[in-house]
């Protein structure tokens, strides 16, 4: 092996910087699933790669909930201690008390912490039109002071900024506050994706997207980016969801396929995967490594 010297390592160094200034390089690193990127416009940074902790979610529960406290303590403190640093919550999911015992093991900064209020009557839960009890709630029961992302869960048609009205001004006024940094929904209808792209309150947009339309809000996956590709351009920050199709995309060479699709297209800043087993982290990781450098 040959021995780096100081003065070896200095003259590399000056090249490299010479190669910059003459403009010589400039491909920049494709980066990796673990990376710190921007989250649109909001001034957030998180990983590349969410951990989603409400796979078949309901009544205050999921699989990584059911998975038991020490259990899903694990499932997360593996994720952190692989890289990744953005947690992906809600009211509907039951996951902010136990995610309250991940927090003991780990600093609050180093960690984006998202969450959702539930509005709609069904799912074993209370309809409402407020916000700001929701959000008290949620931070009490996650022992923190502020979350750095709130959405509005599951909208279901074009005039949800209309029918929420209050729930959107109460989430404005906890920005105002500096009680959360940003704000959105997570959208499960093709309109009220189109309707959020353009919204100038939406900071944030969580978006069923794969490459075959498996559990997605549109049967071609082309005009679902068609409008991830706007939100984006508006600096919206797109969050992807049900990469894997909700389980459906089992094959890894399927869920390479959609990682490809989802990566290579440019249609979101990150993504959110509800990961029942530590392998289903490294091995998620480890693909979207390989899109990334590919």
């Amino acid at each position: 092996m040959k021995r780096i010297t100081r003065r070896s390592f200095v003259e590399k160094s000056i090249l490299g910087v010479a190669a910059l200034a003459s403009g010589a390089v400039t491909k920049a690193s494709p980066g990796t699933a673990v990376d710190r990127v921007p989250l649109g416009n909001t001034g957030i940074e998180a990983s590349r790669i969410a951990m989603g902790t409400g796979f078949r979610g309901g009544s205050r529960s999921s699989n990584q909930v059911r998975l038991g406290r020490e259990s899903f303590i694990k499932l997360m403190r593996h994720g952190f201690d692989s890289g990744l640093n953005f947690y992906d919550m809600a009211d509907l999911y039951g996951s902010h008390g136990y995610m309250k015992d991940v927090l003991k093991e780990i600093p609050r900064e180093d960690l984006t912490l998202l969450s959702k209020v539930w509005f709609a009557d069904g799912a074993g839960m209370e309809p409402t039109d407020r916000a700001v009890p929701s959000v008290d709630r949620f931070r009490k029961e996650l022992g923190v002071d502020m979350i750095d992302i709130c959405l509005i869960h599951c909208v279901t048609n074009s005039n949800w900024p209309v029918e929420l009205q209050r729930i959107r001004d109460e989430l404005s006024e906890l920005k105002e506050k500096k009680v959360i940094r940003a704000t959105g929904c997570s959208c499960h209808d093709f309109g009220a994706l189109q309707v959020a792209a353009k919204d100038p309150w939406v900071d944030v947009i969580f978006a069923r997207i794969n490459n075959r339309a498996k559990s997605m809000d549109h049967s071609d996956p082309n005009a679902v980016a068609a409008v991830l590709r706007e939100a984006r351009s508006n600096g919206k920050a797109v969050v992807g969801m049900k990469i894997y199709g909700a389980g459906r995309l089992a094959e890894p060479e399927q869920r390479k396929e959609s990682l490809r699709y989802v990566w290579e297209n440019d249609l979101v800043d990150a993504m959110t995967i509800g990961f029942e087993k530590t392998r289903q982290v490294d091995d998620s990781i480890q693909g979207l490594n390989q899109v990334l450098k590919a």
